[in-house]
């Protein structure tokens, strides 16, 4: 019998790199199919949306070809700037003036005729420094004084920040992904148990302190007590989903995108895939985010060392977290937050730092253990 040796390869996971292609393939078509009607009405250019969206994945392609040639390793050299340069952009879109204000949000920062959301950003920075840092300080993981509280200062502050804007559902993502990695990490369930009563606490002094929060729960409790106004989108979501059935109206076919469901080629666009393409559409995308996650997790395993584990652990989990948050809103099974659909929701910053994300989990799986 003859031992297989472990060797290195010097080529991405060409698998994981054929689920991305298909789920950005799939995000363009649905944000054109979701969104001409809204375009043209509101742009007189049934392809504004569309024509945007190839603009930022053309973009976020070149960030994820450009991340998966460039050595992961270096990454944790320089991911104490990496997170001042975030903190500083979080800090600058509460400036006046210079965040600009949708939705209710002070979340974004214009750059010409663009924007970028500097909350998109610390998700990745701050995914790589903790991975730094738990790879250094595993060991005291464990200590709540030495390993864990630092890791929670941390965290809570940029989600401090975040909630400032105020972003909650970008501050959920954030703050589950880290939790996820430090629990990893070998923290004790104690500790998160005591976490998890302070949080609880915590968040229903945000939701109280927020009438619009209030607003969210009632509707999502009842949707059909105020259908015109807080139920309205959720509502707009199941009459979507619910005509889909097996197959789908057809592609390009949907009502609700004629004004009924607002802005539809953005959170709520698993809605129109919905309507569209049906059980067996809406089917095959999840199984696309499933294989997505299960590579991803096999990189993180086969990774060879620490730093590596974790941060494609931390890149794998915030795409787990934010596709659970979204598709659970749009099916009515959580309250109403502002989450986009990684690889299919139209929005710039989302989609590049999607992508860019991954092109470091597909450096890393070049050099996995095989």
């Amino acid at each position: 019998m003859f031992k297989k040796e472990m060797s290195i390869k010097d080529r991405p996971d060409y698998f994981l790199f054929s689920v991305i292609i298909l789920l950005l393939i799939i995000g363009i078509v649905m944000v054109y199919s979701s969104s001409y009607i809204w375009a043209e009405y509101k742009y007189a250019d049934s392809l504004y949306f569309v024509k945007r969206q190839l603009l930022f994945a053309g973009v976020g392609v070149a960030g994820m070809f450009f991340f998966m040639y460039i050595p992961y390793s270096n990454w944790a050299k320089y991911s104490k700037i990496i997170l001042l340069v975030c903190f500083i952009l979080l800090l600058l879109v509460l400036i006046p003036g210079v965040g600009l204000v949708r939705g209710g949000a002070q979340s974004w920062i214009g750059v010409g005729a663009f924007s970028i959301q500097p909350s998109e950003f610390m998700k990745l920075g701050l995914i790589i420094f903790l991975s730094v840092y738990l790879s250094v300080n595993q060991k005291y993981i464990t200590s709540f004084k030495k390993g864990f509280f630092p890791a929670l200062i941390l965290v809570f502050t940029s989600f401090g920040l975040i909630m400032l804007q105020p972003d909650l559902g970008t501050g959920m993502v954030l703050v589950l992904t880290c939790m996820i990695m430090i629990f990893v990490a070998g923290a004790r369930i104690s500790h998160f148990v005591g976490l998890a009563i302070l949080g609880l606490v915590g968040f229903a002094l945000l939701i109280i302190s927020a009438p619009y929060r209030i607003s969210r729960i009632t509707a999502f409790l009842n949707p059909w007590e105020d259908p015109l106004g807080d139920g309205f989108q959720i509502i707009q979501s199941l009459y979507a989903i619910g005509p889909g059935g097996l197959m789908g109206v057809g592609l390009g076919n949907s009502l609700q995108k004629y004004f009924y469901l607002p802005e539809p080629q953005t959170d709520f666009i698993f809605a129109i895939l919905g309507e569209e393409l049906g059980f067996i559409g809406g089917s095959i995308l999840l199984l696309l985010f499933v294989l997505l996650f299960w590579r991803g997790i096999r990189v993180a395993i086969e990774a060879p060392d620490a730093f590596g584990r974790f941060l494609a652990l931390g890149i794998v989990s915030m795409l787990v977290v934010q596709v659970m948050i979204n598709i659970s809103v749009v099916i009515g099974l959580i309250p109403v937050t502002g989450i986009t659909l990684p690889f299919l929701s139209y929005g710039g910053s989302s989609l590049t730092l999607t992508l860019c994300s991954v092109g470091i989990l597909l450096n890393i799986s070049k050099s996995s253990r095989v």
